[in-house]
C-alpha cells in the first residue's frame, strides 16, 4: 500500500519518543525522490498521483522532525 510505513513509524516516534535505529539520510534520500517526482509529474505528466507524492513528502518530513525532536542531545552533537 502506498505510503502505509511512514504513518506507523510516525505514531511510533511520537508514542514512544525513541528514534533508534532510523536513518535520517535513507529519509532524506526518499524525500528528495519524491521531490523529484512531483518536479516531473508537475512539468511533464500532471495528474492526481501528484497528490499522493506530497502525502508522501508531509509524512517524511514529520518523521525526519521528530527524529530530530527524540535524538537524545548526547547523539545529537556528535551529529553535527
Amino acid at each position: 500500500m502506498f505510503c502505509s510505513g511512514w504513518p506507523v513509524s510516525i505514531v511510533k516516534a511520537f508514542r514512544t519518543k525513541q528514534v533508534s535505529g532510523k536513518s535520517p539520510v535513507f529519509m532524506a534520500i526518499i524525500c528528495l525522490g519524491y521531490v523529484s517526482g512531483v518536479i516531473h509529474k508537475t512539468l511533464y505528466a500532471r495528474d492526481w498521483v501528484i497528490a499522493l507524492y506530497v502525502l508522501n513528502i508531509v509524512l517524511i518530513a514529520t518523521d525526519l522532525f521528530l527524529y530530530r525532536r527524540y535524538l537524545p542531545a548526547k547523539q545529537r552533537r556528535a551529529a553535527t
